[in-house]
């Protein structure tokens, strides 16, 4: 049995979301939960590798009790299994601690099923690091390989797997054995909509929820605030764009005028070099 977890988050929805301005902080209330799409990516090939290769898929997150809402989401695009980590312990946690108590919540679950591969989206669209699947991998002592764009191959019988790493000017193939982690980039897949039997399913589907003492051999000072090294001392909202410059006039008149503008910033560009 191919057993594959993808680690989750449920994340406010960042197209809408407003900024505190006394505080500098993201007003989370001002905007609606979802599903991390990076991660609605991960899930989703997590299921095209069970339909292509037979298996399970479980989802693990960590977070409030609303955070069901995302597992069940995970269960409309073809999860099996959820699981989520849910208790005042955890709150406040940087990515270190993160990683930490996801882990402990992944040999939980192997202790049910052994656990053949993780899969990760690249980042959380809210903290936008990229390294609690990497910490995870380490905790594990297992390979992370990030930036995913493409899984070539797997093979479970001699233990190895083939996949696209995404890169600047391109991709490189790796081959790394089993089990390793994966943090995947959107455009491995596309999320098709959910079939009717799923979103039932989904509906009705109650996840399993353990509190930090249903975790074996947990450190609490390694949990929350108490384990997070790294704290976030600001965060504000970029700057607007200032509105551009109209060009009136005669299709001649504003080749003219763009001509002007683009000498100007040509001098100004060779000004700033020279200096």
């Amino acid at each position: 049995m191919f057993h594959i977890v993808a680690c989750i988050k449920q994340v406010p929805d960042t197209k809408v979301i407003k900024m505190n301005p006394k505080t500098n902080t993201m007003d989370r209330a001002s905007a609606p939960a979802i599903l991390n799409p990076y991660d609605a990516h991960a899930v989703e090939e997590a299921v095209r590798l069970k339909n292509k290769y037979g298996g399970t898929v479980s989802v693990v997150t960590m977070g409030p009790p609303p955070a069901v809402k995302a597992i069940r989401k995970c269960i409309e695009i073809g999860a099996d299994e959820g699981y989520m980590i849910s208790d005042r312990a955890f709150a406040g946690a940087d990515t270190l601690a993160t990683s930490y108590a996801l882990t402990k919540a992944i040999d939980k679950i192997s202790e049910i099923m052994p656990v053949d591969l993780i899969i990760c989206g690249k980042m959380t669209i809210d903290g936008d690091t990229g390294q609690v699947g990497p910490g995870i991998a380490r905790r594990l002592d297992i390979p992370p390989l990030t930036s995913v764009k493409k899984i070539v191959e797997i093979n479970k019988g001699e233990g190895f797997m083939v996949v696209q790493r995404k890169l600047e000017d391109g991709y490189e193939v790796v081959q790394t054995t089993l089990p390793c982690l994966l943090s995947v980039e959107k455009e491995i897949n596309e999320v098709p909509y959910s079939s009717f039997p799923n979103m039932l399913k989904a509906a009705r589907y109650n996840p399993q929820i353990w509190s930090v003492n249903d975790l074996a051999d947990i450190d609490r000072t390694q949990l929350g605030l108490k384990g997070s090294p790294t704290i976030v001392a600001k965060v504000w909202a970029p700057p607007k764009p200032e509105g551009g410059k109209l060009i009136e006039g005669e299709p001649q008149d504003q080749v003219k005028q763009i001509l002007s503008i683009v000498l100007e910033k040509k001098e100004l560009f060779a000004e700033k070099r020279g200096s």
